[in-house]
C-alpha cells in the first residue's frame, strides 16, 4: 500500500475495521513477534505457539467490532493470544519442551568470557524450564505481570478473578519458582 510506512496505528486499526486487509497485514507485521512470544512463553512449544499466534490474528480480524479503537491495539491482540493459549492449556496438558535454539546465545555474540556466557545461558534455560513447569494458572500470572507488565488490577480484570486471587497466585508462583530453581542448583 502506498504511504503505509507513515500510517499511524490508529489509522491502520480504523482501515482494518473497515475491512482493509493490507492495513491489517501491517498490524500483523508489527505485532507478530510479540504475539508469538506470549504464546510461546505460555505453551512452551514453537509450532503450537505459531498456530496460536495465527489463530489470534484470525480471531482479531473476525471480531474487530469488539475492539475499542480508543485503546492501543498491541495489548488487545496479546490478550487475545494469551486467552487462546490459556484455553489450549486447559483443554489438553502440553508436554513442555525447552528448545535449545531458542534459549542459547546467539552465534554472533562475542560479549563476555565463554564461562560467563555459559552461566547466563544455563540460568536462562533453568528459569524458562521452571516457568514452563508451573501449572497454567500460575504461568499466566507470571506472563502477565513480568512479561506484559500488567498491574494487579489489570490482571484481575483480564483473568476475571478477584484482585486477592491475582496476588495469591503470583505469590505462590514466585514461591514455586524459587523452590524449583534452588533444587536445580
Amino acid at each position: 500500500m502506498i504511504g503505509m510506512e507513515k500510517t499511524s496505528e490508529a489509522e491502520l486499526v480504523q482501515r482494518s475495521r473497515q475491512g482493509d486487509a493490507e492495513s491489517f497485514g501491517e498490524l500483523v507485521r508489527i505485532y507478530q513477534s510479540s504475539v508469538f512470544n506470549v504464546c510461546y512463553r505460555l505453551v512452551g512449544e514453537r509450532r503450537e505457539a505459531e498456530d496460536l499466534a495465527q489463530e489470534a490474528f484470525l480471531r482479531a480480524y473476525q471480531h474487530f467490532s469488539s475492539f475499542d479503537p480508543a485503546r492501543p491495539f498491541g495489548p488487545w491482540i496479546r490478550r487475545v493470544a494469551a486467552n487462546l493459549a490459556i484455553n489450549r492449556l486447559q483443554v489438553k496438558q502440553i508436554n513442555m519442551v525447552l528448545l535449545d535454539d531458542e534459549c542459547g546465545p546467539s552465534a554472533g555474540s562475542l560479549e563476555g568470557d565463554p564461562q560467563s556466557r555459559i552461566e547466563q545461558t544455563e540460568s536462562g534455560e533453568l528459569l524458562a524450564a521452571a516457568i514452563r513447569s508451573l501449572p497454567p494458572n500460575y504461568r499466566i500470572v507470571i506472563e502477565l505481570n513480568h512479561f506484559q507488565a500488567m498491574s494487579y488490577i489489570d490482571m484481575a480484570e483480564f483473568l476475571k478473578i478477584p484482585l486477592n486471587d491475582v496476588k495469591s497466585r503470583l505469590f505462590r508462583a514466585r514461591k514455586i519458582l524459587l523452590e524449583r530453581l534452588k533444587t536445580y542448583e
